[in-house]
């Protein structure tokens, strides 16, 4: 139950990025004016709302799991995030990047044991 809401709080952060960059990209940002407007939009709402969950579920988690377990496997929202990145931003990933995302992944492995 503790590693699906592990998953959970990860999809909520990463979700909320995203939502993040959809609200802010169709956006120009030319002064502190307009960021206060861009707070105002659904999706910058939504991804702040996301965050809110997600750190009531981390709280939860900080209770339920040692934090030198639990604070690793939280890296892969860094993994999530580039899926993403790739499969609906359609960013372009260099091997480099694949080549870390492959430690953070190994590493998380040890970590959970």
């Amino acid at each position: 139950m503790n590693y699906l809401l592990v998953a959970v709080n990860i999809a909520l952060l990463v979700t909320g990025q995203a939502l993040w960059k959809i609200g802010i990209g169709s956006l120009s940002l030319h002064g502190i004016g307009d960021l206060f407007r861009a707070l105002l939009s659904p999706w910058i709402l939504g991804g702040i709302v996301l965050y809110g969950i997600a750190t009531l579920v981390w709280i939860y988690l900080l209770k339920q799991l040692p934090l030198s377990m639990l604070y690793p496997m939280q890296s892969l929202a860094y993994v999530a995030a580039v899926l993403v990145a790739l499969f609906f931003f359609h960013e372009s990933v260099p091997p480099t990047r694949w080549v870390g995302l492959c430690i953070i992944l190994i590493g998380v492995v040890f970590v959970a044991r």
